[in-house]
């Protein structure tokens, strides 16, 4: 049946964007304390992950690393895990071959400029970027076949640029848009909506309007009933107004940028010919509040095989956290309780401790979770886009408790023969690495060679690694495998920046930032040079691994198998100039 939607919605949705009022409505907030404070950025240790708080009972885990701003998950129905990297502008496909928990394959499927949401049903993949949609088939190797762009005119970005997909029991794929501004009439109808449109994307519909940044949100499984989190306007206050958690129905409108929480009234301007009471008569006002400015994102409600049956008809959700108020919020991941009639409970803490306050009053993170999805065994993934994480959290005490942090050599070369004399024309032992070979220049792999390869050897492993990188520890540059045994030289610009990696000779696997070849040394600007160690292994079989293989599938299939072993260290640091003020006093003195 048609709803009928009141003519106040109809005048607020025909509303030119220069509509404004020339008189402001009452006030709720006489007088207005906003912070803007940032908390520090902290490195994700093995100790810090060890202190986060969790239910007794849930261990969490690294499943992938080395990834680059991963913002929202999706997984296929063979367990395939999708991330949407918005900074890079790609899509990295992750698999766990052996069942361990850990992600052994990172491979990069797709390149899309700001691409953020993604949805996956009947073995295609959708994706969205400010203004596009596009399509694609998933095939069974978890590569994504050419991608067909259905839709070319969402509404431009603004504050609020990430698009998220959902696809509903109806069957429908619902897509959120966020507004281009704090507050404010916006310049676009389908601004601060949630849109809804059918596969083919020939037809597309305004479902609820008025809604500031709803990134997350999904359907009570019982009931049906859909539900979405909000962000709550900037600058109200430290403690004004809470992340509003909203029942969406068809034709709602849920206040922004006029009403908040309860229909209390913003600053804004008030419509043209439109009284608060008539605002207030329309608006939807939110099932459940959390604490300001937490930022949420994913909303994910619990599937049936989720940690063996617990929190069945419940949500969990993430916050990213805040950057306007002192003290900080979110920086967490919380359980959304709800009945079985999808009545909202209540918000409780899941995993926390992302967020720590220092002896001298500050804070620092080393988490801000954002992406959020189901696994195929029923355990949850938690992405953090600031150090590059992907956890897993399970319901089960023999879970690993992390990925082990050493160098190749620590962990399948010990006891092992060094025997192998790694060399390069370009790099003295302990000495610089030209600038040429970093990240920072061309980005080309140097020349090497090495000599004592013992006789019973089928097979070479070349790994390059940095033990001194913030994330992932250490940090993997360069990857082969299956290397002939007769082989005993690389030659410079065999793999790197700008050009496909040559396989004639061996496998070579991804490196920390999944994508497959050389990557060379781009340790931040100013730190203390970086060693980056060169390490030959010797290998009695050649080993089977798959496409986009990475050094922790590697390092297991290495087990038991390396018979000699040898590397070169060479440095490398990036000098930060001096600030031209700097500069302008040191030629006074």
């Amino acid at each position: 049946m048609q709803m009928k939607i009141p003519a106040i919605l109809l005048a607020l949705a025909a509303l030119p964007w220069y509509a404004i009022a020339a008189t402001q409505g009452d006030l709720s907030i006489d007088s207005v304390v906003s912070n803007t404070y940032e908390a520090a950025k902290l490195p994700a240790t093995d100790e810090r992950l060890h202190h986060l708080r969790v239910p007794k009972g849930f261990r969490i885990h690294r499943f992938a690393e080395g990834l680059y701003n991963p913002r929202i998950i999706a997984v296929a129905e063979d367990g395939t895990v999708y991330v949407t990297q918005r900074t890079p502008g790609n899509v990295v496909m992750l698999r766990d071959i052996d069942g361990d928990g850990i992600a052994d394959v990172h491979a990069i499927v797709a390149s899309i400029p700001n691409v953020h949401g993604i949805a996956i049903r009947d073995r295609k993949i959708y994706l969205v970027d400010i203004k596009n949609l596009y399509v694609g088939d998933l095939h069974s190797d978890g590569s994504i076949g050419n991608l067909t762009k259905t839709i070319d005119d969402l509404p431009d970005g603004g504050q609020h640029p990430n698009r998220t997909l959902a696809f509903g029991p109806d069957g429908m794929l619902y897509l959120s848009v966020g507004s281009t501004c704090n507050a404010c009439l916006e310049p676009n109808p389908e601004h601060a909506t949630l849109l809804r449109l059918n596969p083919e994307a020939t037809q597309r519909e305004t479902y609820a309007t008025h809604l500031r940044n709803t990134i997350g949100f999904d359907w009570h499984p019982a009931s049906g009933r859909l539900f979405g989190l909000d962000h709550g306007i900037d600058t109200l206050g430290d403690d004004v107004p809470f992340e509003e958690l909203n029942e969406i129905v068809q034709h709602g409108s849920y206040g922004w940028p006029y009403l908040y929480e309860d229909n209390k009234f913003t600053k804004h301007p008030l419509p043209p010919n439109v009284t608060q009471e008539e605002l207030a008569q329309v608006n939807k006002t939110p099932v459940g509040g959390y604490v300001p400015h937490s930022a949420p994102m994913q909303l994910r409600f619990t599937l049936s095989n989720a940690f063996g049956g617990l929190f069945q008809n419940d949500a969990f959700a993430t916050m990213r956290g805040s950057w306007n108020r002192n003290p900080p919020s979110g920086y967490e991941v919380v359980r959304v309780r709800f009945d079985s009639s999808g009545n909202f409970e209540g918000f409780e803490p899941f995993i926390s401790g992302f967020l720590q306050e220092r002896r001298d009053g500050t804070f620092g993170f080393f988490g801000r979770p954002v992406g959020l999805a189901w696994y195929k065994d029923g355990t949850l993934l938690v992405g953090d886009d600031s150090n590059n994480v992907i956890y897993r959290v399970v319901h089960d005490s023999d879970t690993p408790r992390g990925l082990r942090q050493a160098l190749a050599q620590k962990l399948v070369g010990r006891d092992v023969p060094e025997s192998i004399n790694v060399r390069s024309d370009a790099i003295a032992p302990g000495s610089p690495i030209p600038d040429k070979y970093s990240d920072y220049g061309a980005g080309v792999s140097p020349p090497l060679s090495w000599s004592g390869v013992p006789a019973g050897a089928k097979s070479l492993v070349l790994l390059m690694e940095d033990p001194k990188a913030a994330s992932p520890i250490p940090f993997a540059h360069w990857v082969i495998a299956n290397l002939p045994p007769n082989v005993t030289q690389l030659p410079e610009a065999f793999s790197g920046k700008g050009q496909p990696p040559q396989q004639a000779a061996g496998q070579q696997g991804t490196n920390s930032r999944s994508d497959i070849g050389y990557l060379g040394p781009r340790p931040p600007a100013g730190d203390p040079p970086h060693p980056y160690h060169f390490q030959i292994f010797a290998l009695d079989p050649v080993l089977d691994l798959p496409a986009g293989f990475n050094r922790q599938y590697l390092l297991k299939k290495m087990q038991s198998h390396v018979i000699a072993q040898g590397e070169l260290v060479g440095t490398f640091d990036k000098s930060v100039p001096p600030a031209p003020q700097d500069m302008r006093d040191k030629s006074a003195r």
